[in-house]
Order: C-alpha cells, then structure tokens, then sequence
C-alpha cells in the first residue's frame, strides 16, 4: 500500500506546475505522514512512540515546505522584476561591462539566471555590474580646439 501511494504522490507531483524541490519536498512530506501513520497501526502497545517527537517531526517538515513554497514566489517576484527591467533597456545605449561591445539595445532576453541585450547590429551584452548606459549614444565631437 505505501508503494500505491507513494507512486500516486510521484505522478500527481509531476503533473504540477511546482519547482522539483517542491516537488521533492511534498513527496517527502507525504511519504512521512503515511509512515507515522504506519508507525501508529504498528506500535508496540507495551511501548508506545512519544507523540510530542512525531509531532515536532511534523512540525519542522511543514516549516521546510512553508519555506521552499516562500522561495518559489520570491523566485517568481525576481523574474517579474527582471521582466520590468529588461523592458527598460530598450532603445537605450549600452557599453558591456569590460567595454568592447557597444550599442543600442534592440531587444533583451530573460534568462533564469541573468539578462543578454542584443544591439541594433546583432551584438549581445550580458547586462552586469559595470556596464554603461546612457539615452542615446555618445557624440563624438570632431572639432579640435586650439
């Protein structure tokens, strides 16, 4: 029967939209209940489990998953914020933080772990720490003064 359930967790899991480690984490959640319940039906009357460390037990495996489920929508209010900002960069002029790609920013990609402009002319500039930008490119001044 543990095998039934545990199965039935596995697929109903995947079916969700969670993160894995949620996913993880409920199955881990869900293989505990059934054993302490297991562990109930199958204790030694004579030598009863204590229930205040079964419940401590069930206590810290709920913070764990109240804190993985809070990642996940900090996780989510980052990527919006990455969102709002990548938005920003558009039409702006950009220099790459070691200053060997310049332009201006065509378009932005969001990726989980950062954002790349793309210039007019194709060239891409991963957006951090160090780079330029600025509302429109530099005019270079080709008058010399005497």
């Amino acid at each position: 029967m543990a095998v039934d359930g545990v199965t039935g967790t596995s697929s109903s899991s995947s079916s969700s939209s969670g993160s894995s480690a949620q996913q993880k984490a409920t199955l881990n959640y869900d293989n505990f209940l059934q054993l302490l319940i297991a562990q109930m039906k199958n204790q030694d009357p004579t030598d009863p489990v204590d229930a205040s460390e079964q419940m401590s037990q069930l206590a810290s495996f709920s913070q764990v998953e109240q804190t993985i489920q809070t990642n996940t929508k900090l996780d989510t209010l980052l990527a919006s914020s990455s969102l709002t900002q990548a938005g920003s960069y558009i039409g702006k002029y950009m220099t790459s933080a070691d200053g060997t790609v310049k332009g201006t920013v065509a378009s932005v990609k969001v990726y989980s772990d950062g954002i790349i402009a793309t210039t007019t002319d194709g060239k891409s500039i991963l957006v951090q720490a160090g780079i330029t930008l600025a509302d429109k490119a530099p005019t270079t001044d080709t008058s010399t003064s005497s």
